[in-house]
């Protein structure tokens, strides 16, 4: 571990202070193609590479679990060429990386709903998350044809016909219950969301899951977003305060 990571890791309180769960919105793919007058889909390609030197960063990091945005609900919206590019880039991300993924000790695990998808594509996600489940190094979650509006209302449907099975009892169903149903109900919170490119939106990334995450808006396109950038913002977030709608004493 570098020095700069252990810094990081420890934080200005001392160990444990940084981030447990950062989740990452990684935009930007195709302005940093159409910067370089190159089709999209290059930029798509560049930013899974990027993927893999982020995830390998952080066990140094302190962190544990890590979920990336690939593909949202509303990207359909897309080109035909794009969209079919995209999914072809996933089918062949899986299929090279599988096995440096279980090498490295990374879980992988898919959120979204996969009934849109192609059947070489469910049955690749199935494969790689049978071959990892064992691993407990880095939790890797991929976002797939994901939409936070899409994931409650998802839940809300499972929830529903649990209480007209009589299964769960409408009374007592609180602010910890919807999330039993959720995509993410295996995961913590993300700790840290962040979204690179220069947006300031969250695009309807783990909107309940993220209610009390800190967020970071970063210029840097995903394809130049590199461990340095990633170390800075984890440092930044190690210096603010969690207060969860309380005062520090």
């Amino acid at each position: 571990m570098s020095e700069a990571a252990k810094a990081i890791t420890a934080g200005p309180d001392g160990p444990g202070t940084g981030p447990r769960h950062v989740a990452i919105i990684m935009d930007g793919n195709g302005r940093w193609a159409e910067k370089r007058g190159r089709p999209r889909l290059l930029g798509h390609r560049a930013g899974a590479r990027r993927v893999r030197e982020i995830v390998q960063a952080c066990p140094d990091l302190g962190i544990s679990f890590v979920t990336i945005f690939a593909f949202s609900t509303e990207n359909w919206k897309r080109t035909q060429e794009e969209v079919s590019g995209l999914m072809g880039l996933f089918r062949r991300y899986i299929e090279a990386e599988a096995q440096n993924l279980l090498a490295e000790g990374v879980r992988v695990r898919f959120i979204g709903d996969r009934v849109r998808l192609d059947a070489k594509l469910r049955g690749l996600m199935d494969m790689i998350e049978a071959l990892t489940a064992h691993n407990t190094r880095i939790n890797l979650t991929i976002a797939l044809n994901y939409g936070g509006r899409d994931e409650v209302a998802r839940a809300t449907k499972r929830l529903a016909r649990d209480v007209a099975a009589g299964k769960l009892d409408p009374e007592a169903i609180c602010d910890e219950t919807l999330p039993r149903y959720l995509d993410t109900h295996v995961l913590p919170d993300p700790d840290l969301v962040i979204r690179t490119s220069g947006e300031a939106r969250i695009s309807n990334f783990l909107l309940w899951q993220s209610a009390y995450s800190e967020y970071e808006f970063v210029d840097t396109l995903w394809p130049d977003f590199t461990r340095a950038h990633f170390e800075d913002v984890i440092a930044r977030y190690g210096r603010r305060e969690r207060r969860y709608g309380g005062v520090t004493a």
